[in-house]
């Protein structure tokens, strides 16, 4: 089997990803301009979206579980007044009302979208239909269903009252969100309908906006020593999982997929940390009473 060509670096680039590319063409264009031999992204955004995007690169990647499985944060404007076939404004409306809610009705509905509830994503989403992506069935004018799933929604918050037809949103919620369902799903409940105009992630996990760098960045400096300078080490990554740290002699055992004793633990019996020496990070895996357990060593 060939070997992929390309740089072995490993780190993070936090990217305020404009409006446009999807996801994917921003890590490809990531890659090309770091010649990177490895990267990804830890949570993918709408072509229309804007706002943070962490794209992974070598051993990072294996830490890409703990930034999507982390909270997020997104502000977003909906369109009250009109529902469209893709809950946004890129697709046809396929509905309108012309009954507009109070900014106390708004306030009051949004309590019902907190917690744990249960969210049908949108049909033009990548959600998988007998194998399918749900937007691939969608253009295809197939007629299908998409199974409602749980959502934690930590807060949902009444940002803005623009005008009558508009309303700026701020959400923060766990894995698996999808912006313009809330939207669809509100303006349903208030009986205008609605869909997302704009939306732009804010945070995630340990990473926010503070120091994003642009693709204009990015390209200015492709496939130059300066280009290094962006990244954002590994470890960033990990800031909100627990750490344990390991002595040399620890260190060496465990770079063989061993466990080793611990001197020092964040962690708490049995949970998902990661191990350290001399700061760097080494190894993911769990803590075990004295002792950590690695799951995934980091080659670096």
């Amino acid at each position: 089997m060939a070997r992929r060509k390309g740089r072995d670096i490993s780190g993070w680039i936090i990217l305020d990803k404009p409006a446009g590319p999807t996801s994917t063409a921003c890590v490809n264009k990531l890659r090309w301009a770091y010649q990177a031999k490895k990267a990804g992204h830890a949570g993918t955004l709408d072509p229309a979206a804007t706002g943070l995007l962490a794209i992974a690169f070598g051993e990072a990647t294996k830490c890409v579980p703990y930034i999507t499985d982390a909270d997020k944060c997104y502000g977003f404007t909906v369109r009250l007044g009109a529902a469209t076939n893709t809950d946004d404004a890129e697709g046809e409306v396929i509905a309108t009302a012309e009954a507009r809610p109070t900014d106390d009705e708004i306030r009051a509905a949004l309590a019902a979208f907190t917690g744990e509830i249960m969210q049908v994503p949108p049909k033009f989403s990548a959600v998988k239909i007998d194998g399918e992506r749900a937007y691939a069935l969608a253009r295809d004018g197939e007629d299908f269903e998409v199974q409602a799933r749980p959502l934690w929604v930590e807060s949902l918050d009444l940002v803005a009252r623009p005008n009558a037809d508009t309303v700026e949103l701020r959400m923060v919620c766990g894995k698996g969100g999808y912006v313009r369902s809330i939207a669809r799903d509100l303006g349903e409940a208030l009986g205008c309908l609605g869909h997302v105009l704009d939306l732009r992630r804010e945070w995630s996990g340990p990473f926010d906006l503070e120091g994003a760098v642009t693709l204009e960045q990015v390209e200015a400096l492709a496939r130059t020593p300066e280009l290094d300078a962006l990244l954002v080490p590994l470890e960033a990554g990990l800031g909100d999982v627990p750490r344990v740290m390991v002595n040399e002699a620890a260190a060496t055992r465990v770079a063989h997929g061993n466990p080793a004793p611990v001197i020092a633990s964040d962690a708490e019996f049995g949970e998902e940390c990661w191990a350290a020496h001399q700061g760097r990070a080494i190894a993911l895996g769990r803590y075990m009473g004295g002792e950590f357990h690695p799951a995934r060593v980091l080659n670096r």
